[in-house]
């Protein structure tokens, strides 16, 4: 199973690099993590969930391997590319696009940094009225650009090929989009929610075009995040993207509220709780080893604190990961050698590995993500409650704490899944 990766993408001056240091800021509070190929232009953003530990009272002994938990709050990583800044143009080769749109192709889903204030153009110029909602438009226009230039160039001889090989439409369609890191699941789920029945080569153009908009849909599921909305003009703005996009893709955020109370919490002058409004002080906790704020630093926190914690509850930045995971239908799965103390094999610890799965994971494909030696020795599987699941029963929030017997001791490390096994 391949890393899951989160494109953080953008045009120039969106905020983009702030959004990143937000929220891969956390890595020096872990100091290790579970990918081995990490690129430079690629960072670590840690999400919360509730761990199970807090329901079975086992707060004080869980022991995440990547990550942390506190009580019961579990912040579980998974891997950001920062893709390269993106101008108009970018399909036909402008700026960097090439390398953007390359990169693309290793992202499950994009988070869209979007200046919301309208203080940068579309070239990430300073300007000021700027109407943010063309970025995006833009940004789905240069992908979907891109994906069908190369298919439309190409199509006389796609479609002879299909015909003489008497491949299906997903078969052939496949061929073309594997290139993008399709399955072949992805292109029939593609032609399912493009609605296309007909034969390929009576498609048109714009029958095309119909079949690429699903294809970006469910291959590059995107999370816009309204930015800078501390600033005079993103309330406007604002309103104006919610009627047009609705809230079930968009949140709002201020990455460089979020960078500044991580710098200051990291200082020691503030206790701040990520994703939260809640910011203390020295004046607050006397008895703490808190330094003590001058006038300027006060004001700087206050102002945070009116314009963006109380007016929306949190910077935004960790629900925009949170709405990538939740996009992807991702399922936390904990691996564990024994449900009555929730233990691993070391016996370091409780529900020490959380695995993100794809929706539909079944039982027996994640024993073989935990290990190879445990699919291979698979004798069966039971849920908490000692209750045995299938082979072929899918992995929900109802079952993923699960136990797997296998018809022989299986080395420590078969239930330990290492770095490469995320």
């Amino acid at each position: 199973m391949k890393d899951i990766v989160i494109a953080c993408v953008g045009k120039p001056s969106a905020g983009k690099s702030s959004f990143l240091n937000a929220v891969t800021d956390a890595t020096a509070k872990v100091g290790n993590y579970p990918f081995t190929t990490i690129k430079p232009n690629n960072g670590i953003a840690y999400f919360p969930i509730g761990c199970p530990c807090k329901r079975f009272n086992k707060s004080k002994q869980c022991a995440p391997r990547y990550g942390r938990c506190i009580e019961g709050k579990r912040y579980v990583p998974i891997q950001i590319l920062d893709v390269a800044g993106l101008v108009p143009g970018a399909s036909e080769g402008q700026g960097l696009g090439n390398q953007f749109l390359d990169d693309l192709r290793h992202a499950d889903a994009l988070i869209h940094v979007v200046d919301v204030s309208g203080t940068t153009d579309a070239n990430g110029k300073e300007t000021v009225g700027y109407d943010p909602i063309g970025d995006i438009e833009w940004l789905r226009g240069e992908i979907h650009s891109w994906i069908f230039g190369n298919l439309n160039k190409r199509w006389s001889q796609i479609v002879r090929r299909h015909v003489a090989v008497k491949a299906s439409t997903a078969e052939t369609l496949h061929i073309q989009l594997s290139g993008y890191g399709a399955t072949l699941v992805v292109v029939q789920r593609t032609l399912d929610r493009s609605g296309v029945k007909e034969s390929m080569d009576s498609w048109d153009r714009e029958t095309i075009k119909k079949v690429v908009d699903a294809f970006l849909d469910e291959r590059f599921p995107t999370v816009i995040a309204l930015n800078k909305i501390d600033l005079p003009d993103s309330d406007k703005n604002i309103s104006k993207i919610m009627r047009k996009y609705g809230q079930s893709k968009v949140v709002l955020s201020s990455a460089l509220a979020e960078t500044f109370l991580r710098k200051l919490h990291k200082q020691k002058f503030i206790i701040y709780e990520e994703g939260t409004d809640i910011v203390q002080t020295k004046e607050d906790l006397p008895d703490s080893d808190l330094k003590p704020l001058d006038e300027k630093l006060q004001n700087r926190i206050e102002k945070v604190q009116d314009l963006v914690l109380y007016r929306y509850g949190s910077t935004g930045v960790q629900d925009v990961i949170l709405k990538a995971v939740e996009v992807l239908g991702l399922v936390p799965a904990f691996p564990v050698k024994s449900l009555s103390t929730f233990g691993n094999a070391n016996g370091k610890g409780v529900f020490r590995d959380c695995i993100l799965l794809w929706p539909g994971t079944k039982v027996l494909e994640f024993a073989d993500i935990v290990h190879p030696e445990i699919a291979k020795h698979y004798l069966g599987a039971e849920t908490v409650g000692n209750r045995k699941i299938g082979e072929d029963d899918e992995i929900t929030l109802e079952n993923n704490i699960i136990c797997f017997k296998t018809s022989q001791a299986t080395h420590s490390s078969a239930t330990n899944p290492g770095p490469d096994k995320k």
